[in-house]
């Protein structure tokens, strides 16, 4: 998925129907994409790795207009079944 694909799904996920956030967004997915790498999972291009990624970008976009912090169970369910998946393979 490139850029563009990974920047309509957010939006998508976050209900949003104009571009004017558009630049943020972009920055949100790519921190995100960082966040994972440095956690040690490797980004693939496969639908797993962009979904954690639109998914990560997102949590980061609630984050910070809500009171709640905490990573969504099931994002952190995510990463962790990446990385215990890859670290598996590596053995």
């Amino acid at each position: 998925m490139d850029n563009a694909a990974k920047l309509a799904v957010l939006k998508q996920d976050l209900q949003m129907l104009t571009n004017a956030n558009d630049d943020y967004l972009k920055n949100l997915l790519n921190l995100a994409a960082s966040a994972i790498q440095t956690e040690g999972i490797k980004l693939t291009d496969d639908i797993n790795s962009d979904m954690a990624v639109v998914q990560y970008a997102a949590y980061l976009f609630r984050k910070r207009a809500g009171t709640d912090t905490a990573m969504p169970r099931y994002l952190r369910w995510q990463l962790n079944n990446m990385l215990f998946s890859q670290k598996g393979k590596a053995t």
